[in-house]
């Protein structure tokens, strides 16, 4: 088996970094979650959250994207970690000046600010996210790049195990005051780690990228444009995550109506070693030679997970279904970094991945604001006393999970049917040609 080459020592020192940031940036997003819905029992109040968190997502990608290509990346990197670490200091102020009462009233006006300050500093976390890609590129050899991406799946699988068990501890203890104190002090730490650590830069050839802090989304879109099957490759992710907004708005909810916070923490830490298996098998393994085809068989089987696991009130279904989630989620992503990283040229890695995730992301927050209040005020009742409690709950069950249970089955279908017809598509054969055939280095391709 080919082993990664390149600068690995610097590969596995801004793994071990990206790992204390992610996890810190991760226990906070899942328990402010946990500590709204606790507070407050508002469905609607996560899913605005969650809406929040996609909408500033997309919102920011391409910006972000630009902060990466125009600087060196490490100095983007500090800077994604020192303004995380700002933003949650300001939250911690306001959670600490803030009555306690106020924070159960899902309308309190210090709620959300405390929410949106925890929220910018996570998402001030995406300039990394955007980064590590272009790091794999810039350190690591062409022929074991999917290899590399099956480790960053590792770092993330290992992410959502410690987080899950430290937010649903801490959130059921403590609320939200030593989450933060935690955030802040291992961002600190993280910040001191990397300034020892040297990331040999790439010199951009003059004329190639615009001054820091450029945009381009021009010259952006006309890289994309001029791969075969990239733009459409982007826009059916942009579709899926349309869809996948329901599972992150609902995901939560639907946990906490079968088990108590405490449980549903631990829960996700085991359910996250899926994710830690998942990267590691394709950081031995590789993704073979056509990781556009496996990206979108990869998505057929995560559809048909969501399809079947809601069919019965048990956490044991939810618990497997899961699971296979997540021993899946790697394939996926390391697919989705692979090709961009075989099509796209070095120099705009950062901007075509930032645009990327803004065009995949602006769908859902749509989703999640909306599917939030259509799931509480219609799909709940519906299963709870409604037409489908009476013809329905004999086999699917009643009450307010099953109603985001059939929001989650039906979701899974339409996902499903259009995996299927991707599959079939024109823009898939032009890509899957064209990824077989990439130059061993992107930079190299002409712009």
């Amino acid at each position: 088996m080919t082993s990664i080459q390149g600068h690995v020592k610097t590969f596995y020192q801004i793994l071990a970094n990206t790992l204390l940031v992610s996890v810190m940036n991760f226990t906070v997003w899942f328990a402010v979650t946990f500590w709204v819905y606790l507070q407050t029992r508002s469905v609607f109040a996560t899913g605005m959250i969650s809406g929040i968190f996609l909408l500033l997502t997309a919102a920011t990608g391409i910006w972000f994207g630009s902060i990466v290509d125009g600087h060196r990346k490490k100095a983007a990197l500090q800077g994604s970690a020192a303004a995380s670490l700002l933003f949650y200091a300001g939250a911690f102020a306001v959670y600490l000046v803030t009555p306690a009462d106020d924070f159960h009233d899902p309308a309190s006006v210090a709620l959300w600010a405390l929410i949106l300050l925890l929220m910018f500093g996570v998402i001030a976390g995406n300039i990394r996210t955007i980064a590590t890609p272009t790091l794999v590129t810039l350190l690591i050899e062409e022929d074991t790049r999917d290899r590399a991406n099956g480790l960053v799946g590792t770092v993330t699988g290992t992410t959502f195990l410690t987080t899950s068990v430290i937010s649903g501890v801490l959130v059921a203890f403590d609320g939200m005051r030593s989450v933060i104190i935690l955030a802040m002090a291992a961002l600190g730490l993280a910040i001191l780690h990397l300034s020892f650590v040297t990331i040999p830069e790439r010199e951009v050839p003059h004329g190639d990228t615009p001054s820091v802090g450029g945009v381009d989304i021009r010259g952006t879109l006309r890289i994309i444009a001029g791969v075969p099957g990239l733009t459409a490759l982007i826009l059916f992710s942009m579709f899926n995550n349309f869809l996948g907004g329901v599972f992150m708005a609902l995901a939560d909810a639907y946990g906490l109506s079968l088990v108590s916070v405490q449980a549903w923490g631990l829960l996700w830490g085991v359910l996250s070693t899926g994710m830690i298996v998942g990267g590691i098998v394709v950081s031995r393994t590789g993704l073979g030679r056509q990781p556009v085809r496996l990206l979108l068989l990869i998505n057929v089987a995560l559809w048909a997970i969501i399809i079947v696991f809601p069919l019965r009130a048990s956490i044991w279904w939810l618990a497997v279904g899961f699971y296979l989630y997540m021993l899946l989620m790697p394939y996926a992503e390391a697919a989705e970094q692979t090709i961009l990283q075989k099509v796209v040229p070095y120099e705009r890695q950062g901007r075509v991945f930032g645009l990327a995730q803004s065009a995949e992301q602006a769908a859902s927050p749509l989703t999640a604001f909306l599917i939030s209040p259509i799931t509480q005020f219609v799909f709940i009742p519906f299963m709870v006393d409604g037409w489908g409690a009476r013809e329905l709950g004999s086999w699917f069950g009643t009450g307010a999970d099953r109603g985001i249970a059939l929001v989650f089955v039906l979701t899974g279908v339409i996902g499903v049917i259009a995996t299927a017809l991707a599959l079939m598509s024109r823009p898939y054969r032009r890509l899957n040609a064209r990824t077989a055939r990439a130059p061993a280095e992107p930079e190299a391709a002409a712009l």
